[in-house]
């Protein structure tokens, strides 16, 4: 078993440290163009790689609110140059109250084109938000510039406004009915001739900069004890679980990465209770079972393949038994018995968006966000909506309505440190289930198959899941027919998809910064000198 205690992994990345070069500031790889000049610009002005991400964060919350909103919650995996990595959970928490009052919760069909999926809206699917928490925790933890100045982008953008990308346009497609769905949200989202946002116009957010702009001005009780906290007990009040008792007693927790290795790297990544780093680090010890840098022509796939069946299987066996936790999972004697499944078959033959920022001071930053998808409703004159995490089929694995009250989400999203040799890698996806498979497969490809970081996110990917297996077009037609023999049925795109996860990762080493975003998702990355 590598799984290994944190200081000994502190101690090995403090060992491997690199010397940067002075002609960079940093890096930053994310799913928006104008996420990226937000922290393009913090870089320019002099600030670290978490002034960067604070300020890409708001930025997200402005430009990509089918993905990101003030209303959600996600996860900061931070590792100082200086001081020991650690994980800054501001995810959503389920409602105090789980009251039996008649409660606003409804389905909706997202249309994908080649599939629907449902989701659940209304104000009872929103849980307590920690969006506003976690930007004043990193701030006040880790940040050096002032926060008029990191929130100064995204309060530009949301005035002024911001083109609509492609994706975007794309995104508000899909959850049309979402943002169709009450008179608050079309007033913000539909024009008048009744469209949502299209790709190339440009979109304003008047009401989310006045509330960024309070932020600044009265701190995180503008939101969760003023203003903002009176409108979000107003819209819950009907329908909704959530109040002010909600607001008072949400707090920030940290949390130490778990931490462990996969063959000659290091990696640390979101902890228990999510669920997508725990599944990562399963998959990759199980994939230790077989030397994938010796197979070729692409048939280290029916290993990945394999490696995702049976990951599914011990998620379920854990949460069926109550152990879902690393003592239980990364038991060496667990492990040894689904490795030797892994060993004996090769022997036969949801809204989420991340960003990763890197700085010269060997700063290392990975942070994943979400709203869902949204829950339908605004708050009224702030600017944006709520999530719906509790109608997410994905994070509410006993089925929706069936939370528990009064309890920190789970969650797939992994926001991941992986270091090897002298390079460090700062990467994550968004996706729902396919962020765990994305990440394995980008993590493989620079240990296994010993690519660059470029081409490793670039690289074709698959997802097993339900034994379907979805494949990207790129990988030779023999490795389909092994396939085959694996699974109940495969599905074959045409070309690279957002189904398949968005990778946006920074790399350091002693040549400086680069950085890669996932095409899949419209991303990005830019270099600050």
């Amino acid at each position: 078993m590598n799984w290994v205690p944190l200081s000994w992994w502190v101690l090995r990345f403090d060992e491997k440290g690199c010397k940067l070069l002075n002609t960079t500031r940093g890096g930053i790889a994310c799913g928006h163009p104008k996420v990226a000049e937000a922290a393009e610009e913090v870089f320019q002005k002099g600030g670290n790689a978490f002034d960067a991400i604070v300020a890409a964060q708001l930025s997200a919350c402005v430009v990509e609110p089918v993905l990101a909103s003030l209303g959600g919650g996600g996860y900061l995996l931070a590792c100082p140059a200086s001081q020991r990595p650690q994980i800054y959970d501001f995810f959503v928490q389920t409602p105090i109250n789980k009251h039996q009052n008649k409660v606003d919760f409804y389905p909706v069909d997202a249309d994908f084109g080649d599939v629907t999926q449902e989701f659940h809206i209304g104000t009872g699917s929103a849980a307590t938000p920690g969006m506003v928490k976690g930007v004043f925790a990193i701030y006040e933890n880790l940040c050096s510039l002032p926060l008029a100045e990191l929130a100064s982008p995204a309060i530009r953008q949301a005035r002024h406004g911001a083109t609509v990308t492609e994706m975007q346009a794309y995104l508000f497609d899909v959850v049309s009915p979402i943002y169709r769905a009450t008179e608050s949200a079309r007033k913000s989202f539909v024009g008048i001739i009744g469209n949502l946002p299209r790709e190339g116009e440009l979109f304003r957010r008047p009401e989310l900069a006045d509330t960024i702009e309070g932020l600044v001005q009265e701190g995180e009780r503008f939101f969760y004890v003023g203003e903002v906290a009176r409108s979000i007990g107003e819209v819950c009040g009907n329908g909704g679980y959530l109040t002010q008792d909600d607001l008072d007693a949400y707090e920030v927790v940290l949390r130490d990465p778990l931490a462990f290795e996969y063959r000659s790297a290091g990696l640390l990544t979101n902890p228990p209770p999510t669920f997508g780093g725990l599944l990562v680090a399963f998959a990759l010890h199980l994939m230790e079972a077989v030397q994938i840098a010796d197979l070729t022509g692409g048939s280290h796939l029916g290993i990945l393949t394999k490696a995702m069946m049976l990951t599914q299987k011990a998620r379920l066996d854990a949460l069926d038994s109550g152990r879902f936790d690393a003592g239980n999972l990364l038991n060496t004697s667990y492990l040894r018995r689904y490795q030797q499944e892994i060993k004996d078959e090769f022997a036969c033959t949801r809204g989420t968006t991340h960003i990763s920022t890197a700085d010269s001071k060997g700063n290392i930053a990975a942070m994943t966000l979400s709203n869902g998808e949204g829950c339908g409703a605004m708050v009224e004159g702030s600017g944006f909506m709520l999530n719906n995490m509790l109608g997410e089929e994905d994070i509410n694995p006993g089925g929706v309505g069936r939370w528990q009250p009064n309890r920190r989400m789970a969650s797939m999203m992994a926001p991941t440190v992986l270091t090897m040799d002298d390079k460090k890698f700062s990467l994550g996806s968004g996706g729902s289930n396919r962020i765990r498979s994305a990440i394995l497969q980008v993590v493989s490809n620079i240990v296994d198959l010993d690519m660059d970081m470029v081409q490793a996110v670039n690289s074709p990917r698959i997802h097993v899941e339900g034994g379907e297996l979805n494949i990207e077009k790129g990988f030779p037609e023999s490795v389909l027919a092994e396939l085959e023999k694996q699974v109940d049925r495969i599905v074959s795109w045409q070309g690279s998809n957002l189904f398949f996860g968005g990778v946006h990762a920074v790399e350091l080493s002693g040549n400086g910064i680069r950085a890669s975003g996932d095409a899949r998702r419209g991303g990005i990355g830019l270099i600050v000198r």
